[in-house]
């Protein structure tokens, strides 16, 4: 039996290209004292364009400071406009730059996911690796439209459930019971498993 608090609960918040919805929950977390990292699953960091087959690509772990600077030069007007800057400017308050989750070696006891092709991406790649800890990591999907308005109600969203999991007293044990409540609550369905790093 593990019994979670706040601070030592370990969760990672997963969107496409770690910009919007897993920052804004990054964000939140983050500012609820929660241990909280956040990433992408794309092959690159994709941000709309001017037109809608020009979006702007960039590597992970070009920092959010160079793409901010590259859209300032390219079309500042246009860019705050759709809320870009406003977005990169909040992401380089909260860390460096965007990762890529399957870059990562750390293990964590949650893993949220904001829309089901990413839920996938995760839990196939910690699958396609050998178990060699034998420790549990409950993956949940939440589907969030990719936009400002949503990425906020998303966060408040992840925020209630992360906690709702912090205080449970056996996480492994109620989660089901603790999904189904939010489920009904949220009137939002959600996609769960366990696998194990």
């Amino acid at each position: 039996m593990r019994i979670m608090t706040e601070s030592d609960l370990y969760v990672a918040v997963i969107c496409s290209s770690n910009m919007n919805r897993s920052m804004e929950a990054h964000a939140f977390l983050a500012k609820k004292g929660f241990r909280v990292k956040s990433f992408g699953t794309g092959d690159k960091v994709k941000l709309p364009g001017v037109s809608a087959d020009r979006p702007n690509c960039y590597e992970f772990g070009v920092p959010y400071d160079d793409i901010y600077n590259d859209l300032m030069e390219k079309d500042k007007s246009f860019y705050t406009q759709n809320g870009l800057l406003h977005m990169l400017d909040r992401n380089r308050r909260i860390k460096q730059h965007p990762e890529r989750f399957q870059a990562s070696t750390e293990r964590f006891d949650v893993i949220i996911t904001c829309e089901e092709r990413v839920y996938d991406q995760v839990v196939e790649w910690i699958s396609s690796k050998p178990s060699m800890y034998r420790q549990p990591v409950h993956v949940i999907n939440i589907d969030i439209q990719d936009n400002h308005e949503e990425a906020t109600l998303g966060a408040f969203l992840i925020s209630d459930l992360v906690t709702r999991m912090a205080q449970s007293s056996d996480l492994d044990n109620n989660i089901d019971e603790l999904l189904n409540k939010f489920e009904d609550k949220n009137q939002r369905s959600i996609l769960n498993c366990v696998v194990f790093y």
